[in-house]
Order: C-alpha cells, then structure tokens, then sequence
C-alpha cells in the first residue's frame, strides 16, 4: 500500500521537509502535518502495516530509523536520539517495539 493512497503528496513533502534536518524530528508535529492525524484509526492502522517492513505485527527500533522513508523514498533516516525518544513515546508496554495498537494511539494522542 502506497502512503499516497492516504496521505497527500503534497503534506508528505511538506512534512518531511519540515523535518530534513538531524535531530528536528517531532512526531506529534510531523503526524498532524503529515495528515495521519485526521486519518480513521482503521487507516492508521493501515499506515502502521506500511511501515511494518518485516510484517512482524510491529515496529521495531530498526525499523523506526527509517520510518520517514516509508513515507517517501526522500526521507531521511532518523538519528538514534530521535529513534528512541519516538520508540520511549510509543512503547506504552515497555516490550521494545511499537505494536498496532499503540501506534494508533500515538498519532490521535
């Protein structure tokens, strides 16, 4: 599933441009520009299963670096400050990786 079929080009661009350089990695900011905000849970749901590289029903630390790239082959990876600030945001359960569930939470906190 392509993000454009959820997501406006033009937001991703807008979004990860906003967040092109090292260490300015916001989730909260980057999902409402993003539009995953104002998305149905059932499609975040969706979004999670895109980002989901290894369909292990969860995001794990290594996949969180390249999350942006799952938006757009543009993105940048994030760096391993903003890779566990987002990992410790998420892991509601404390088990390491971000599960279905938790990451719907995370975008409509």
């Amino acid at each position: 599933m392509a993000m454009k079929n959820l997501l406006k080009d033009d937001d991703i661009k807008k979004a990860l441009d906003q967040f092109k350089a090292a260490d300015s990695f916001d989730h909260k900011k980057f999902f409402d520009v993003v539009g995953l905000k104002a998305l149905s849970a059932d499609n975040v749901k969706l979004v999670f299963k895109a980002l989901d590289v290894d369909a292990s029903g969860f995001i794990e630390e290594e996949e969180l670096k390249f999350v942006l790239k799952g938006f757009s082959a543009d993105g940048r990876d994030l760096t391993d400050k903003e890779t566990k600030a987002f990992l410790a945001a998420a892991d509601k359960d404390g088990d390491g990786k971000i599960g279905i569930d938790e990451f719907e939470a995370l975008v409509h906190e």
